[in-house]
């Protein structure tokens, strides 16, 4: 089972991570040859042995395995549900233009330009659908996922409740001077004990926590097992639930130094959502925002072993939902007949953080970005700003073009570096050509 841990950390850095530094890509099949429909995944009555995709033994975190198991996590796991509500859907109209796929750009670090259309391909998108003015003008499928589907949003989750803590603060329910643990006096002795919720929002916070995913022993293994985000190794006898595992993190240097992305934040700003609210972070999607959108499906959250939903990274969605979410934020949170999310937040998301604290990361491929209530900003001429999770998830919002991308994927490498210098100039290419 170690073995088969070790073999899984590539998946888990798109599960856990928004932005990891570039390394050496290792060489996978394209998308035409990892497609599971052509492969054959989990079809048949039963499927043949060497088809089957399972979580147990963890053959659902290796590629090209993972082109179905994020499309199916509900098959696998134990999950919860988020209602879309009794309302009607909310319309999106659809105004779809052939020239779309003829957009051209050309890739970060390269000479020659490549297609919107084989970008898709070169990134193994599995869905995307782009809205321009609230009509969706592109919509498109591949792989397993079909317009009906859901899939795993991975780290897009954070930006979700980022947005929900920050409506907290607004509406005066959570103080953003306030340490955690006078919130959640359980975390008194932990890392967060003196952290603000400010610096829990923006990952500013200093704590002795590595997402080293070649390394069973770092501190990203222990949160997930805890999480029954992975199978448990025999004899785990470690920390059962996500909140557990909160209890256990011990801090490294000062916080509001440097911004360093850890995905135990948002875990942390989830049991803070719920001690403030009463509620489960389920709950509050639930009745803040996803019923309000007139979302076309339900969501669904991957839990722990008592039920705690994985504010990190386990929301999984419909893809147009997704992008009726973008475009709300777009539409300085008012969507649907609603102002469903204060204009002060979204103004607030907008101005982004601090840039010299972000820089210190250094995401190369994120030159003047930073980061603010867990969304990415990224101060370009346009104000564009993005949910992000590894292995291609994104909510690309720009406002000045008044375009939104939604996108889920299953790239083989899940560290954004790797497929940053695709996506980013070829939304920034499609946002000027949909503002002709």
């Amino acid at each position: 089972m170690r073995n088969n841990l070790v073999s899984m950390s590539m998946m888990l850095a798109g599960l856990l991570a928004g932005g990891a530094q570039a390394q050496t890509p290792p060489s996978f099949p394209d998308a035409a040859a990892s497609d599971p429909v052509k492969l054959g995944l989990m079809q048949g009555s039963p499927p043949a042995a060497d088809k089957v995709v399972r979580w147990a033994d963890g053959s659902a975190y290796k590629f090209p395995n993972t082109r179905w198991s994020f499309s199916n996590f509900r098959q696998m796991v134990p999950t919860s549900s988020v209602s879309r509500g009794n309302g009607a859907v909310s319309e999106l109209p659809r105004v779809e233009r052939a020239d779309i796929d003829a957009v051209s750009f050309v890739p970060l670090g390269k000479d020659q330009p490549m297609s919107w259309a084989q970008s898709l391909a070169a990134n193994y998108t599995d869905g995307i659908v782009v809205l321009h003015k609230g009509r969706i003008v592109y919509e498109r499928y591949f792989g397993v996922l079909k317009p009906e589907g859901q899939h795993i949003a991975m780290s897009v989750t954070k930006s979700f409740f980022g947005t929900i803590g920050s409506m907290l603060v607004a509406e005066g329910l959570l103080d953003e001077k306030a340490t955690v643990a006078q919130y959640v006096p359980e975390l008194k002795d932990t890392a967060f004990g003196d952290a603000t919720v400010r610096q829990v929002l923006d990952m500013v916070t200093g704590l002795k926590y590595t997402e080293n995913y070649a390394d069973p022993n770092s501190e990203i293994w222990a949160h997930v097992r805890a999480g029954n985000v992975l199978p448990r190794p025999p004899g785990y006898n470690g920390p059962q639930t996500f909140y557990e595992f909160l209890q256990t993190v011990k801090k490294d240097g000062e916080h509001g130094q440097a911004f360093a992305y850890k995905t135990v934040n948002t875990d942390a700003l989830g049991w803070v959502i719920r001690r403030v609210t009463g509620k489960s972070i389920g709950e509050n999607l639930q009745e803040r925002i996803w019923s309000k959108l007139g979302a076309e499906q339900d969501a669904y959250f991957t839990i722990d072993t008592v039920g705690n939903e994985f504010a990190g990274g386990g929301l999984n969605t419909g893809l147009r939902d997704l992008a009726r979410f973008g475009e709300m934020m777009r539409l300085d949170g008012r969507f649907n007949g609603q102002q469903i999310v204060p204009k002060t937040v979204i103004d607030d998301i907008r101005k982004g953080g601090d840039k010299s604290q972000f820089a210190k990361a250094g995401y190369k491929t994120l030159p003047g970005w930073s980061y603010r209530n867990m969304w990415w900003v990224s101060h370009n001429e346009h104000g564009a700003y993005s949910a992000r999770g590894i292995h291609g998830q994104t909510i690309y919002i720009d406002p000045k073009a008044e375009m939104v991308i939604a996108r889920y994927a299953s790239n083989p490498v899940p560290s954004n570096p790797f497929n940053d210098p695709v996506s980013l100039p070829a939304y920034h290419a499609l946002a000027r050509h949909l503002m002709k």
